[in-house]
């Protein structure tokens, strides 16, 4: 498309964007192994890796079995007609040493979804890529 620029982020910015958003969404396999799974979730990005809460459910159970994993944030302005997104790559494990336990506790991990989120899960980066793209001239259908 004419017009149109994409822009690699660097390790530093997504880094940054990582640090400054809390809404995101973690792709793994379901417990079968079989379907990919997406679902939003709340997370803070401490020590390096991404933290999120959860319950028993699919999550945790990919945590436990120490998955393989993706996450993804992004942003659009469609005014700028301006998007970024970052993912990061990765292990999930299940956060069981009480020190880090207690330590995550004091961290402002907030869930929106109702119910007890008891366990801590963490993606640890294998990769983490970046990029911005921005559209000068979309089509009038795009256009609100």
């Amino acid at each position: 498309m004419p017009g149109q620029e994409m822009q690699e982020l660097g390790q530093e910015e997504c880094r940054r964007l990582l640090s400054t958003h809390h809404f995101g969404r973690l792709a793994f396999l379901d417990r079968v192994g079989v379907q990919p799974m997406i679902t939003p979730v709340n997370y803070a990005f401490v020590d390096e890796a991404v933290v999120i809460r959860s319950d028993e459910g699919s999550k945790f159970r990919a945590a436990v079995e120490n998955a393989g994993a993706a996450f993804e944030i992004d942003g659009v302005d469609e005014q700028q007609k301006v998007g970024w997104s970052v993912v990061v790559r990765g292990r999930v494990d299940a956060v069981t040493d009480p020190d880090e336990i207690a330590r995550l506790e004091n961290v402002p991990l907030v869930t929106w979804a109702p119910g007890d989120r008891p366990h801590y899960v963490r993606l640890k980066p294998g990769r983490i890529t970046g990029r911005r793209i921005s559209v000068a001239d979309l089509p009038s259908s795009w256009l609100g």
